[in-house]
């Protein structure tokens, strides 16, 4: 093995060679069960992010468990077409390299160059989930708009339009006047702004006075159709019934009771524009109120307005009524007002509540299956608390609008005669041949379907249906959905009730919810923030400037740019380093708890890069002290076990345990913590240290030494297929070398058995016998290191308060205690009185005792105590007046203060440990 842990190098060179032997295609299941994951597809516009990086570490970690448990296993890949943001990035390239709109091209040649980009740039993310490590069956590749998935989407429709569960129909719905489509409520970015809270008298109808309505939307009042009042407002009950002349429009609306209306918020009276509100336009049905639609698809004023008003935009309209009502005397005052203005997040236009005609999938007999599979347990989420949000809004269900005024998506098989009559089929020759129209003119619906309709058929399209095909027979239901809590509506539920409907079946057993990965602050990682991390950086690795150019670029604002530039110099002083895929996966896996966020900390990172470190450094230990020699390969020659053979043995299934019941259990920050102690703390800092003496030995019995031999390459063989699921690269590589010592099958450790614990062989005496060796090697290091003696330096120990037990195992392990422990001799005493003053250390009721005297300088090492404790006081008074000015306590962040308080608390626990230390030596 190289001296030097090199990922870059390994990582290159593992993945092309699993990829292309087939490692990642469904093996014949060794254990009668079959694996399957669906990948929630990733934008086929869209670049690795944070959020993916973790997520597909999940997946992968599950999917490589499984392929080497030997169940037959199946990771199925695939991207989504990502409608408005594909047509978005054709558009713009369109427009920046021919001066084109797509309606330059026409349909059917824009569509031409939006496949054409697909197959040259569309396809990022499956390179970076490669270079990730994620072991998809790329071979089984699928796309939403691929022919096999659009047959799937036509197929549903047809059958849900023929059952009456889709419908078109005119209903409010998120426009975006930018895009001119219709968008999902997922697409809606809600942020608070500054704006205002106008304050307008309607006069009353019968001239008997005024009542005043608040809004923060002056533009719609254009197409109010009442005013509401709560019924037991005692302001205004005398008035309901009543009606009043709106202004500017001059027509009399009825002013209605209802008890949305808070009579506290504004005045208590609420205009209500049924087309441009969707609270407004729930009162409407109630009351029954017309809906009158004033914007056109651009949200300007539409010839439904008074002339005055006719073809100005939104805001320009909202200046000039205000202006024209003060005029009229109504503008009665102009509050400042915080509201949450929903913006589009592809645009970045305010959403507009908009009246039009949609396609809707009628979701209530689609609802009812799909809580009771949650209620009943057919589905379980993970954690069990999501099942409540997935009930709150299952049980509040709206129908769902699946039609997008694109060009770019599955355009709804549906056709119009010149009548406006409509025929839904999966071609138009079926539409002809069905309902018998021979040569009758008709038109395609110019709609595309909602990107989330295709998503909602994922798990059992993307395995052939509406096929009979064998990987639908074997594969479905999946296994889990491994997904964030954001998208349980939008996404889970509708696979859910989907699934049910057309397989009568689950798509998945299980729902595994994650947290939504964000800064070491908590904070949401976003680009204006400059605390976004590509995970392809923290990979390869990134220099400074690449990384301020890489962050500030495209930024509109200078100020801006220029504030993130400062914050990312300051940062990553140096860039950022190559911390390899491994190093990342792993810090993904020790985040993986179960609560809504989880923090990324590049300090994190950094400690599981050291940690990978430490298993190339224990590795090539192994290897240099086994290879060309006998590992006990030949089972019938003699073998004698130590007892820290017994003890590593014993604890390797203990481990292997506990790691299976993590990973089912979907627990992987404690299976990532159970990994990494065994593997750093038991196996490299006292296994391979207790290997020594026994190898080194000329007196030690070649069984003795094979023993240990075979215990080094066989723990180390399980433990790389332990780590292998989460940290794949490195534990490859490594294995390849081992394999021949250790015995293992097999041309890749993907493949090779995921170790399973032999109960046989946990030894709980072994396990207490070395527990007494570590506490008092550790006893006399502690000593050491506050006495600061020097490690090199033999010690005489005295030991006191010796049961028989403490007889025996010293007997037993007087070797090892004085190679590892650096001891010149071990005495026990039967006299406590006896021993001269000494440093202790307990291990259990007996005392490990170390003389003091000609051990150290008295003199210097209460100067050096002094010195330090010095330093300590100062750092500690300074603290202490930083956290005594009240101006810092109450105007700085809450988390820098409490950062200053734990330095506090820090600083002191030193100074009294010091103090005890420079009482102990002055008594010498």
């Amino acid at each position: 093995m190289d001296k030097h842990f090199d990922p870059k190098n390994i990582e290159a060179k593992w993945y092309p060679e699993w990829e292309s032997k087939g490692y990642f295609k469904p093996q014949p299941s060794r254990t009668g069960e079959h694996y399957c994951i669906v990948i929630p597809p990733p934008n086929v516009t869209g670049s690795l992010h944070m959020g993916h990086a973790f997520q597909d570490t999940i997946m992968d970690i599950l999917i490589r468990y499984h392929r080497m448990k030997g169940d037959e296993t199946l990771w199925q890949p695939g991207t989504d077409h990502a409608g408005i943001a594909t047509q978005m990035v054709v558009e713009r390239l369109l427009e920046r390299e021919e001066g084109k709109s797509r309606h330059d091209l026409g349909r059917e040649r824009f569509l031409e160059r939006v496949w054409q980009w697909k197959e040259e740039s569309g396809n990022t993310i499956t390179r970076q989930l490669r270079r990730m490590g994620a072991s998809l069956d790329w071979s089984r590749e699928r796309f939403t708009m691929d022919e096999g998935l659009s047959n799937a989407v036509r197929e549903v429709f047809v059958r849900l339009y023929e059952e009456g569960l889709i419908y078109r129909g005119k209903r409010l719905v998120n426009w975006d006047p930018v895009l001119h489509t219709a968008i999902s409520d997922l697409e809606v970015i809600n942020e608070e702004e500054n704006s205002h809270l106008w304050h307008f008298r309607y006069p009353l109808s019968d001239g008997s006075g005024h009542l005043v309505v608040a809004t923060t939307r002056p533009e719609t009042m254009l197409g109010d159709q009442a005013v509401a009042v709560h019924p037991e407002d005692e302001r205004y009950r005398h008035l309901i019934g009543k009606t009043v002349r709106l202004p500017l429009v001059d027509r009399d609306i009825p002013i209605i009771a209802d008890d949305y209306v808070d009579p506290e918020f504004g005045t208590g009276c609420v205009k209500i524009t049924p087309a441009h509100d969707f609270n407004d336009y729930e009162i409407a049905q109630r009351h029954n109120l017309p809906l009158l639609n004033i914007f056109t698809i651009d949200a300007a004023i539409n010839d439904n307005a008074p002339n005055a008003y006719r073809g100005l935009d939104r805001f320009e309209a909202r200046k000039r009524i205000v202006a024209d009502m003060e005029k009229l005397g109504l503008l009665e005052k102009i509050e400042d007002h915080k509201l949450m203005v929903p913006r589009g997040d592809r645009s970045g236009a305010v959403i507009e509540p908009y009246l039009t005609d949609q396609w809707y999938v009628a979701v209530e007999s689609l609802a009812k299956p799909a809580i009771e599979a949650v209620e009943k347990g057919d589905i379980e989420f993970v954690p069990k608390n999501w099942e409540n949000t997935y009930f709150e809004w299952m049980r509040n269900i709206q129908d769902w609008c699946i039609s997008r005024q694109l060009w770019w998506g599955h355009r709804i098989p549906a056709w119009y005669d010149e009548a406006g009559n409509v025929y839904v089929g999966r071609s138009e020759e079926e539409v002809r041949e069905k309902y018998n129209l021979d040569d009758t003119p008709l038109k395609q619906d110019e709609d595309v379907l909602d990107t989330w309709f295709s998503s909602a058929l994922w798990t059992f399209s993307t395995l052939g249906w509406p096929e009979d095909t064998e990987e639908l027979r074997k594969f479905h239901p999946t296994n889990v959905l491994v997904t964030g809590f954001d998208i349980i509506f939008f996404w889970v539920a509708r696979m859910i009730m989907m699934t049910l409907k057309f397989m009568d079946e689950v798509p998945f057993h299980q729902v595994y919810v994650h947290g939504l990965v964000r800064d070491a602050e908590g904070q949401k990682m976003s680009k204006s923030k400059g605390n976004v991390l590509d995970p392809l950086d923290i990979i390869d690795g990134i220099d400074l400037e690449s990384l301020v150019k890489k962050r500030t670029y495209g930024m509109m604002q200078p100020q801006k740019a220029k504030k993130i530039e400062e914050l990312t110099r300051k940062q990553f002083p140096n860039g950022i380093p190559a911390y390899g895929a491994d190093a990342l996966r792993f810090t993904f896996a020790s985040l993986a708890s179960t609560g809504r966020d989880i923090r990324f900390d590049l300090q994190r990172c950094e400690g599981y890069r050291n940690f990978c470190n430490k298993l190339w450094n224990a590795s090539r230990y192994v290897l240099m002290n086994t290879q060309g020699q006998d590992t006990g390969l030949n089972e019938s020659d003699p073998v004698e076990l130590s007892i820290a053979d017994r003890w590593i043995i014993s604890r390797l299934q203990r481990v292997e345990q506990e790691v299976a019941r993590h990973i089912q259990q979907y627990r992987f920050d404690l299976m990532a913590q159970t990994l990494y102690e065994f593997t750093w703390d038991e196996f490299c800092d006292w296994y391979l240290e207790l290997s020594k003496p026994i190898l080194n030995d000329p007196d030690a019995s070649e069984a003795a030494k094979r023993g240990t031999r075979r215990t080094l390459v066989r723990t180390l063989d399980a433990l790389l297929r332990l780590l292998h699921p989460t940290i794949p690269f490195i534990t490859e590589e490594i294995w390849q070398q081992l394999k021949p010592l250790s015995g293992s099958q097999g041309e890749t450790i993907m493949l090779a058995p995921f170790p399973e614990a032999d109960a046989s062989r946990i030894d709980a005496d072994a396990e207490a016998e070395m527990v007494w060796i570590q506490q008092f090697i550790s006893g006399v290091r502690r000593i050491r290191a506050e006495m600061n003696i020097a490690p090199s330096k033999p010690l005489p120990v005295l030991l006191t308060h010796a049961s028989e037990q403490d007889r025996a195992w010293l007997a037993e392990n007087e070797p090892f205690l004085k190679s590892l422990a650096r001891l010149a001799s071990i005495e026990v005493l039967d006299n406590e009185n006896d021993a001269p003053e000494s440093a202790v250390a307990l291990v259990g009721d007996m005392k490990v005792l170390i003389p003091m005297a000609g051990l150290i300088d008295k003199e210097a090492e209460l100067a050096r105590l002094e010195k330090e404790l010095d330093k300590l006081r100062k750092d500690a008074e300074r603290l202490k007046k930083k956290l005594g000015n009240e101006n810092f306590v109450s105007r700085a962040p809450a988390e820098v203060v409490a950062k200053e308080k734990q330095k506090l608390e820090d600083v002191q626990t030193a100074l009294n440990n010091l103090e005890e230390q420079y009482e102990k030596i002055r008594a010498l």
